[in-house]
C-alpha cells in the first residue's frame, strides 16, 4: 500500500499535479532560465535537490516546529540548502552558475518549495515527503528542460552549445527564430505543453 501511494505521489507531481502547469508556480524562473538546455538543466536539478531535503527535514521536524514560527524555519532550512548548493554549483559548475546568476539564490522565495513544505511536508512523514519532493523538482525539470531544449535548438539551432541545425540549411535561407529567445517564446512554449497534456489526459478519460 505504501508503495502504491508513494506511485501516486510521483505521479500527481510530475503529471496530473504538475507545479508549473496546474499550480502555476515557479514560472517566473522556467522563464529566465530556458534559454540554454544546459543552464536549465542544472536549475531543475538544483531545485530538486533542495526541494527533496527541506520537504525530509521539514517533515522530521514537523511535530516540535511551532506553528507561528513555521514559515521562518522553512526559510531558514530552505536557505541553506540553497547557499550549499550555489556554493558546489560554483566550485564544479562555475560557467553555468554564472549564466544562472541570482536565479539559484531565488529558489528560496521559489513558490514550489515553500509550497511543498507547508502543504505536505507539515503534514507527513518524511518518506512521504521524500517523494512528494522527487515528484514536484521532476515536474518542474521535465518543464523546464522540453522548454529550454525547444528555445535553444529553434532560437540558436544548438543544443547544448553543440551546433545542431546544420550550416547548409542556414545557406538555404533557414534563420532561427528570435522568439524563442525572448520570454513571449517561453509563454507559447509552456502553453503548448499544457494543451498536449490536457489532450492525453481527456483522451485517457481525465486519469
Amino acid at each position: 500500500m505504501a508503495k502504491s501511494s508513494n506511485m501516486e505521489i510521483l505521479k500527481e507531481g510530475i503529471w496530473s499535479n504538475n507545479p508549473i502547469l496546474f499550480q502555476v508556480l515557479g514560472i517566473c524562473s522556467a522563464l529566465a532560465v530556458t534559454t540554454q538546455l544546459k543552464a536549465a538543466t542544472v536549475m531543475a536539478i538544483s531545485l530538486t535537490v533542495v526541494i527533496t531535503l527541506s520537504n525530509m527535514i521539514i517533515s522530521a521536524m514537523r511535530k516540535v516546529i511551532p506553528s507561528s514560527i513555521r514559515m521562518i524555519v522553512e526559510l531558514v532550512v530552505i536557505s541553506t540548502l540553497v547557499i550549499v548548493i550555489d556554493q558546489v554549483l560554483q566550485a564544479f559548475v562555475y560557467e553555468t552558475s554564472k549564466a544562472l546568476s541570482v536565479f539559484v539564490g531565488l529558489i528560496i522565495t521559489n513558490c514550489i518549495v515553500m509550497g511543498r513544505a507547508e502543504a505536505f511536508a507539515l503534514a507527513n512523514p518524511v518518506i512521504p515527503s521524500m517523494f512528494d519532493g522527487i515528484a514536484n523538482g521532476l515536474g518542474y525539470g521535465v518543464i523546464l528542460i522540453l522548454v529550454a531544449g525547444a528555445r535553444e535548438l529553434l532560437g540558436a539551432g544548438k543544443l547544448l552549445g553543440f551546433q545542431v541545425i546544420p550550416e547548409a540549411f542556414y545557406n538555404m535561407g533557414y534563420s532561427d527564430m528570435g522568439l524563442m529567445v525572448l520570454a513571449p517564446g517561453a509563454f507559447f512554449l509552456i502553453g503548448l505543453i499544457f494543451w498536449g497534456q490536457r489532450e492525453i489526459v481527456a483522451h485517457q478519460g481525465g486519469k
